[in-house]
């Protein structure tokens, strides 16, 4: 058996990681997204911010937002509008939702997710405000009926700002638990507080900018949580014989539902295992989330933004320009089109 030394082994299956990301993701989903121009712009956050050194773990920025569309999910009026007006949930020949996760869907939605969080942090400021349309494009059209009559619109302040403190959260909870070097304490909060600039950007108003802020808003939420039949069936142990990759399966499920605030494990039937148990989990996520960093290093975009403003910045980070109710009407064909 021919083996390779360690460094080339590593370097053979960093270069295997970067051609899939430049392949599934890059090429599809970062297209018009600048980060090397122009010289000196800082952005919305600028390089010195907390939100450049949280999303340029691209792992854990990942897994974050899978945690994220976890928890979002516990809102019913959200799962209906991913099954009425996503390509998230496959359809029969009859162009009917049938329950079920499209998996081309769902590479287009956490590549387009993946995108945005990558360029509105670090950037340009024109790119930021593009991919901050574009998503506001979304969901203007995003409006409708549950099963249950209940409407449903996503440009609506409450709806707005539990999206936003899911996001947040997931974010935020994914890099304090698994980062090698992870913003604590007030250092977590400079996070959460610079980061309610993407909130607004979309449209959100009374955002929470603190750990407790966000955890007190989700928790206010829960009077109108549930769990529905689509996200039950993709979760705990309706997972037992599926296989685990990098974010779904049983495994990464698990780890997922970990993240959660306590009410929300408890409405999942999240029951964690003895923590000797549970802290052998954590650490092999540590490893498999720090190790695939530390091969694949920086991605391209971050590097691209760092030597961007290498010779200082040509003035303070930007701050979103989006008035809500001053964007123009477009159709759901029109708002697809400018992804």
């Amino acid at each position: 058996m021919i083996t390779l030394p360690r460094h080339k082994l590593a370097r053979t299956l960093a270069a295997r990681l970067e051609r899939h990301f430049d392949t599934q993701v890059r090429s599809r989903f970062f297209r018009g997204l600048e980060f090397a121009t122009p010289e000196g712009d800082p952005g919305w956050f600028g390089p010195d911010s907390a939100v450049w050194y949280v999303h340029s773990h691209t792992p854990l920025l990942s897994f974050g937002l899978a945690c994220a569309a976890f928890l979002e999910a516990l809102d019913p009026s959200i799962y209906w509008m991913g099954v009425q007006h996503s390509r998230l949930t496959a359809k029969d020949s009859d162009g009917k939702p049938t329950g079920e996760i499209d998996p081309e869907g769902a590479a287009v939605r956490f590549g387009h997710s993946l995108s945005f969080f990558i360029g509105t942090a670090y950037g340009s400021t024109a790119t930021a405000e593009r991919l901050a349309r574009t998503v506001r494009a979304m969901h203007h059209t995003i409006k409708g009926t549950r099963p249950d009559g209940l409407p449903y619109d996503a440009d609506d302040p409450q709806w707005l700002r539990w999206n936003y403190a899911t996001v947040v959260w997931g974010l935020a909870t994914a890099h304090e638990r698994y980062h090698p070097r992870p913003l604590r304490g007030k250092e977590l909060d400079r996070y959460y507080g610079e980061f309610v600039r993407v909130g607004h950007a979309l449209g959100g108003t009374d955002l929470p900018t603190t750990k407790a802020e966000t955890l007190e808003c989700l928790k206010e939420a829960l009077p109108r949580l549930a769990v529905t039949p689509g996200h039950a069936a993709r979760t705990g142990p309706n997972l037992r014989d599926t296989s685990t990759t990098l974010l779904t399966g049983p495994f990464m499920d698990w780890a997922i539902r970990d993240t959660l605030p306590d009410w929300a494990a408890r409405m999942v039937m999240h029951r964690p295992p003895n923590p000797v148990e549970r802290e052998a989990r954590r650490a092999a996520l540590r490893l498999l989330f720090n190790g695939t960093q530390s091969l694949i290093g920086p991605i391209k975009e971050f590097r691209q933004a760092q030597a961007r403003v290498a010779a200082g910045t040509t003035s303070a980070p930007t701050v979103p320009t989006y008035k809500p109710g001053t964007d123009p009407v477009r159709t759901r064909e029109e708002a697809e089109a400018m992804a």
